[in-house]
């Protein structure tokens, strides 16, 4: 009978371990970046699908429009879209009072598959090519010394961001807003790609043509670009005064051509290159009073916003669960950013970190809305990149089990509320 035990226990401590085995290769399998891109294409994939076809168009297509009047030679939408929210009315024609960036990226789609293209595809892909680059960057972050964490902390980070961060509710209903933000996101990520896997004048001009991108893509975007510049000149600072004058020089070059064809792009269409449809566009009717009164950014709303983005709990579903909800609540693992503060703060490189992600929170936080129809809240994409750096700095030394239940907690938030998102969006 106590061989038979003994029996019994070896064969259930085999099996533990193919079991964990498996898990951890399984895990693993978010580390590579072409597997996590595929891994988070299926899942954003069946969460669209949910609320039909995957090769749908959404009602707020915009972009699609506007690579179509792009390539028509006009700025103004050459066709009318079924619905006109948010749209700028000037001069009896309909214009984008979002930068163009995004419409630039899909400007070959819609030459090759026309207008009716479908901007959920598009969201998909953005999305496994935005978790591809997360992954990439965090290998290239350990290679550079900037963080230290393991293979499989670094799979668990990866499946944190695609699974249990906002990236999740955004990737698979297309629409011009979500794109926006995608397109945004991909832009800062390949600028600190471009920081820490390149030397000298390339990575200075590369890492200005992603943030230059940003900046066509959403404005204040522009403020992520402080860590990687940051970070290039301390990287290059025995290379001399001379030497360094100019990789500055190509590096800021991207950033002000940018500049100046937003001026111009504005320019062209309302007369004014500081003037970009904002005060023409056709807003919800929540918004108006508030827009009379305060303008688009205000301390009035500063308030509310870190109310929803820091404080609210959007469960148990109830009205207002679309307005937002709490970074940390929803993404716990996100504390590890925290804890990079408080432990790793003799870290110049941890406070640059910190403090452009709070540079690109201010404009946020001072915007006149919320990110309402959302679920969590979608604004603080748009820091995500220096944030996850922050969280991996953060977690290097957390035990794995603490990491696998944040990430697990995340996930089971962020499924709930895709799929509980898709019947307000679709």
């Amino acid at each position: 009978m106590h061989a038979s035990f003994n029996e019994r226990e070896r064969t259930a401590a085999l099996w533990l371990g193919w079991w964990r085995t498996g898990v951890t290769r399984l895990l693993l399998l978010w580390e590579h970046p072409a597997w996590a891109a595929l891994l988070a294409m299926l899942a954003y994939g069946l969460i669209a699908a949910r609320r039909g076809s995957v090769v749908r168009l959404t009602k707020y297509p915009y972009f699609n429009y506007l690579a179509d009047a792009f390539l028509h030679g006009q700025l103004y939408l050459r066709l009318r879209p079924e619905l006109t929210r948010d749209l700028s009315l000037f001069d009896g024609q309909l214009y984008l009072y979002w930068p163009p960036f995004p419409a630039v990226v899909l400007m070959p789609f819609v030459a090759l598959f026309g207008i009716r293209m479908s901007d959920v595809l598009a969201t998909l892909a953005l999305g496994g090519l935005n978790v591809a680059l997360v992954a990439l960057l965090l290998r290239r972050a350990v290679e550079r010394k900037v963080i230290a964490v393991s293979p499989l902390q670094r799979a668990l980070l990866v499946l944190f961001f695609a699974l249990g961060t906002v990236h999740a509710t955004l990737a698979p209903y297309g629409m011009v807003w979500f794109v926006g933000q995608l397109v945004g996101f991909a832009c800062v990520a390949c600028a600190y790609l471009a920081a820490l896997s390149l030397r000298r004048a390339p990575a200075f001009l590369l890492a200005g043509v992603g943030i230059g991108a940003a900046l066509l893509t959403r404005n204040h975007l522009a403020l992520a670009g402080l860590w990687p510049a940051w970070y290039l000149l301390y990287e290059h600072r025995s290379d001399g005064w001379r030497r360094l004058g100019h990789y500055v020089a190509v590096g800021i070059a991207p950033v002000v051509l940018a500049v100046l064809l937003l001026a111009a792009y504005n320019w062209l269409r309302f007369g004014s290159p500081f003037d970009n449809g904002l005060a023409y566009h056709r807003m919800a009717d929540i918004f108006v009073r508030d827009y009379q009164r305060y303008g688009a950014f205000s301390l009035h709303y500063l308030r509310t916003n870190l109310f929803y983005q820091f404080v609210a709990y959007p469960l148990p579903f109830r009205p207002n669960s679309t307005y937002g909800g709490s970074l940390f609540l929803l993404s716990p693992a996100f504390f590890g950013a925290v804890w990079a503060v408080v432990r790793a703060s003799r870290l110049i490189s941890t406070w640059v970190l910190a403090t452009t992600v709070l540079l690109v929170a201010i404009p946020i936080l001072l915007l006149m809305g919320t990110g309402w129809v959302q679920w969590g809240p979608r604004y603080t994409l748009d820091y995500t990149v220096p944030l996850l750096l922050l969280t991996a700095i953060g977690i290097r030394r957390w035990p794995l089990w603490l990491l696998c239940v944040l990430t697990a907690v995340s996930i089971i938030h962020y499924i709930v509320g895709a799929l509980y998102l898709g019947k307000f969006v679709m």
